[in-house]
């Protein structure tokens, strides 16, 4: 009798598990391989400018660390994470959110997408229900099938998320729901916020029908305009609320170092055994690394302030361009920070079907159909304009608006 992975695609003499008919490609990385030409201009990836990393300080910092604690900076470390980057974390989330945790309640992980693969390695069991927006985070679709979870895309506009698509579901559900996923400031892919007063009609939605809230907040503090929105988990009133952040947009990605709170000691220590069935425990040296370039005083602030100086610059030059170069009937967000823009072209265009079109121009974004967690809508489109300078983003819708303009002819 064959099992049920021997029905999976195999390759000689591995037979694939049964799960792996769920693994995806990262759409946005197929894009990348093609969008590395020099001579394109792309705003694919989900890329902080590389011009602005804090390359001076954290070369600072590795020479301190190796100076001063080198042979412990490279051994193994704690699966939680270095205990004074928690403490750090712990104090920093107090002061910008109000997001009160202790150094037990948080875990430090490989970026945030370890986060979202640990957490769905925990909570997921086949067949489950999450709820999300929709669109949602690519990255988080992929962690959740991986572990083959059934995901549930509610209706969401420029206010992010609708309070009452969630009531309404919650309302008919045959079963509860594992958790809600949001992206409540400047989401990934549209850039939109979830606005106060939702974020108060949500978490009093999800609290009074026992369903936990997984808050990924990589971009909060990249804020160009309006005024900050509170942490889901400060919310008066609010349920379970698992909060996960990362050092990869306001340091740099390459680091790999996020981390997770959770409001549950036992959730915590399952997330630890999982953490240490993957990777033991997050690079010793990288988090000593990352403690010691953002505990000089008054240095993260200076270096987000001028993230948010230049980044304003460039979503600014990108909406600017759009409205110069992009065709009638072309519509856009228009995001108070983060690091993407959502386009929806005139309804003739498939956003999948014109990109070879767009690269033939030297050109790159990630059509949208990969983010809808349903059915795709295919006239959409996503741009990043963190990672380009203002001539270049330009040039480069000047070159993505006359293509779609000749194939609207």
């Amino acid at each position: 009798m064959s099992s049920e992975s021997d029905s999976s695609a195999s390759t000689g003499a591995f037979r694939f598990a049964a799960r792996t008919r769920h693994l995806q490609p990262s759409a946005i990385r197929e894009i990348l391989k093609v969008a590395e030409a020099p001579d394109v201009i792309s705003f694919a990836g989900g890329l902080p400018a590389p011009d602005l990393f804090p390359v001076e300080a954290i070369a600072s910092a590795t020479a301190s660390v190796l100076a001063q604690s080198g042979p412990v900076a490279l051994q193994y470390g704690l699966s939680e994470g270095h205990l004074p980057l928690r403490a750090w974390i712990a104090e920093h989330l107090a002061e910008t959110l109000g997001l009160v945790c202790r150094t037990d309640n948080l875990l430090v992980v490989q970026g945030s997408q370890q986060g979202l693969d640990l957490i769905a390695k925990v909570l997921i069991d086949p067949g489950d229900l999450i709820l999300t927006e929709n669109p949602a985070y690519l990255g988080a679709l992929q962690a959740f099938r991986a572990y083959e979870a059934k995901v549930v895309g509610l209706r969401s506009d420029a206010d992010g998320l609708l309070p009452e698509a969630l009531a309404d579901w919650l309302h008919a559900a045959p079963v509860r729901p594992k958790f809600l996923y949001l992206t409540p400031n400047f989401q990934n892919p549209t850039g939109t916020c979830l606005a106060e007063a939702r974020r108060r009609e949500v978490v009093a939605i999800a609290a009074r029908h026992g369903v936990p809230i997984l808050e990924d907040d990589p971009y909060g503090r990249l804020r160009y305009s309006g005024s900050p929105a509170p942490a889901l988990a400060t919310l008066p009133g609010a349920g379970p609320c698992l909060y996960l952040g990362t050092f990869s947009k306001v340091l740099a990605p390459g680091l790999r170092v996020a981390w997770i709170v959770t409001p549950d000691r036992t959730l915590h220590d399952k997330l630890v055994t999982a953490k240490q069935a993957a990777d033991l425990h997050t690079s010793t040296f990288t988090q000593r690394v990352v403690t010691e370039t953002v505990r000089v005083p008054g240095f993260l602030n200076d270096h987000v302030a001028r993230l948010i100086a230049a980044y304003r610059i460039r979503r600014d030059a990108m909406l600017a361009a759009l409205e110069r170069h992009f065709p009638a009937g072309c519509t856009w967000t228009r995001p108070d920070g983060g690091l993407f823009l959502w386009v929806t072209v005139p309804g003739a265009i498939d956003t999948h079907a014109f990109l070879p079109t767009a690269l033939a121009g030297k050109v790159a974004y990630v059509p949208g159909a990969p983010f809808w967690v349903d059915q795709p809508v295919r006239n959409t489109l996503r741009l990043n304009f963190s990672n380009a300078s203002a001539e270049r983003i330009e040039e480069g819708i000047g070159r993505l608006g006359s293509a779609l303009r000749a194939a609207l002819r």
